[in-house]
């Protein structure tokens, strides 16, 4: 699938950009565009679960860096251990066609965290993900222009500038949603 997000943070930061998703594959590509002041950042980031490594390339500077990831491929589903909050409708449901009726989830996560998932009812396409910990804070990201399928499989190729990346030296390792953090705040940070 791909489509849109945007990233909110617990630090007041947010972000918007595009999403490619591949569940088949355990591959996500995200692109965001940070606007700070005058300035504007294009950030890239590429995770691939299955080598468990995640590419960061930032365009304005023409870099590549290389990362461990340290998590199994984050599904965007509605995990096992989940129970359903409440079935609403967001929108309106005055009329039809004003609302899409949504399931919204939650659980527990390791670390004494938790979230909250909203998918819809039909298709079940992800909507929103939302985590906190107590480590890293509060993150939501909210997907929406979801079209399923791979509009471009090229997305999961790391661009040559990638091509020499090394293994960063640091004991800092990603997940999914540090992954996503760390991408953030540089698209906002970076001018």
């Amino acid at each position: 699938m791909s489509g849109s997000h945007t990233t909110l943070l617990g630090e007041g930061m947010t972000a918007t950009g595009t999403i490619a998703y591949d569940a088949y594959g355990q591959r996500v590509r995200i692109r965001e565009i940070g606007l700070v002041g005058n300035g504007t950042s294009f950030m890239d980031g590429l995770l691939l679960f299955s080598q468990y490594t995640y590419y960061e390339i930032d365009w304005k500077r023409f870099t590549c860096s290389k990362w461990k990831l340290v998590d199994d491929f984050f599904p965007m589903e509605v995990p096992k251990d989940a129970k359903l909050t409440a079935q609403v409708v967001m929108g309106a449901s005055s009329f039809g066609g004003m609302g899409v009726l949504v399931n919204n989830w939650y659980g527990s996560l390791p670390g004494n965290g938790m979230y909250s998932y909203v998918f819809t009812e039909i298709g079940c396409i992800p909507l929103t993900f939302t985590t906190y910990t107590p480590a890293d804070g509060w993150a939501t990201l909210s997907t929406f222009n979801w079209v399923v399928g791979l509009s471009n499989p090229m997305d999961f190729t790391p661009p040559s500038i990638c091509d020499k990346a090394q293994w960063e030296k640091t004991q800092q390792t990603h997940t999914f949603f540090t992954a996503l953090k760390s991408l953030s705040r540089k698209s906002i940070l970076d001018e």
